[in-house]
């Protein structure tokens, strides 16, 4: 694997990370602290689950890095954590552990660790480990690890441990976090390049992340019409097939080309070139000053215009889904059989779209029900 010969990044001597932080995080952020129960729910996770046990699970089970132990990896850590200014008793314990894809995690509450995959470090340069690196670090600077932790326990226990019911009533806390834990990796991916200094790096970091190590046989103006595509499309029926995607395979993440796209309108913003030229206090400043302007209603009001279009890909799931069936159910039955048994095999038909009908009708305006809740008790 060829790296580039090092270079000379800046460092940023007490940056803090609302200097970079995406306003979707923050506005997610702020709004998930607002769902009923949350915070019942953090105290009886943690109080069965010590964080102390996480970190022996890592030591029986990764290796630990340190200048003996994957002593590369090591020194592009300590290098990230000069950058971000992290003092170095305060850095978290950095873990290796054997799985071949391609993925990192921090975990914890009050002394967070960071677990590479060792496909990852087996597969990404130095300078793209940097970005993943500093991705990471950005979690932890930002205070997601508490959250993020709780979505990582929460979905343990619900799948093996609690009944359905209880599983059942977590769902809207589980969907809440999941979806501000996709919005902290926008975030996330800012720190990452603010780590390697480098957006071509970050770009094709991302583009590993979702074709595999094969980088020569990507191109990248393809790979960001990809991102132009995905986010143009708005008809009925692709707004019914993102709706599923976000709820069933974007469960902590969002998809690559999004969070290329966000990254990029960063960038050509200005707003990366500022922290880089030394403007991150004034960039940290202005955005405390936005926070206290807009704590509250006005971030909340910025999250929840995602419920929009969870609303609208429900209303157009209805749309769709009823669409689809009466073209199913409305075509008539074509065989050699008698009339007799021709009628009935439409009127069962018929039956079973009605039943259809009223379920996605039921269905969507139970979502809408629990999200205009939702909203009312911001």
């Amino acid at each position: 694997m060829e790296n580039k010969p090092k270079k000379i990044r800046v460092n940023f001597p007490g940056i803090t990370s609302e200097a970079w932080e995406h306003p979707a995080d923050k506005a997610a952020l702020l709004a998930l602290r607002k769902v009923p129960g949350i915070d019942k729910v953090i105290k009886a996770l943690y109080s069965v689950f010590d964080e102390k046990s996480i970190y022996l699970y890592l030591l029986a089970t990764s290796v630990r890095v340190n200048e003996k132990q994957f002593g590369r990896v090591h020194r592009i850590y300590m290098e990230a954590c000069t950058i971000f200014d992290i003092p170095e008793d305060e850095r978290p314990a950095l873990f290796v552990t054997q799985t071949p894809f391609l993925n990192a995690g921090a975990i914890g509450w009050s002394k967070p660790m960071i677990t590479l995959n060792s496909g990852v470090v087996e597969q990404m340069s130095d300078d793209e480990l940097m970005a993943i690196i500093g991705h990471e670090l950005g979690h932890i600077l930002s205070g997601h690890v508490l959250y993020r932790t709780l979505l990582f326990l929460l979905l343990k226990v619900t799948d093996r441990a609690l009944p359905m019911l209880t599983g059942i009533a977590l769902k809207p806390i589980i969907l809440a976090l999941q979806e501000w834990n996709r919005k902290s990796e926008l975030s996330c991916d800012r720190a990452g390049l603010l780590a390697v200094q480098d957006p071509e790096v970050v770009i094709n970091m991302e583009m590993k992340m979702a074709g595999g190590r094969n980088i020569h046989e990507m191109d990248l103006g393809e790979f960001i019409k990809q991102a132009e595509e995905y986010e143009s499309s708005d008809s009925i029926s692709d707004s019914f097939h993102k709706l599923m995607n976000v709820l069933s395979y974007a469960t902590t993440h969002p998809f690559a080309v999004t969070r290329l796209n966000e990254l990029l309108k960063w960038v050509q913003g200005g707003e990366y070139d500022q922290i880089l030229r030394g403007f991150y206090k004034d960039l940290a400043n202005e955005r405390i000053a936005e926070t206290t302007k807009k704590a509250g209603k006005g971030y909340a009001d910025d999250f929840f215009k995602f419920t929009d279009s969870i609303l609208k890909g429900a209303k157009d799931a209805t749309s769709f889904a009823k669409e689809k069936t009466e073209e199913a159910f409305s075509k008539k039955v074509e065989s050699d059989v008698e009339q007799e048994e021709e009628e009935a095999t439409e009127a069962r038909s018929s039956v079973k779209a009605e039943d259809i009908y009223d379920f996605v009708d039921e269905k969507a305006q139970g979502f809408k029900d629990l999200v205009d809740d939702f909203l009312s008790k911001k």
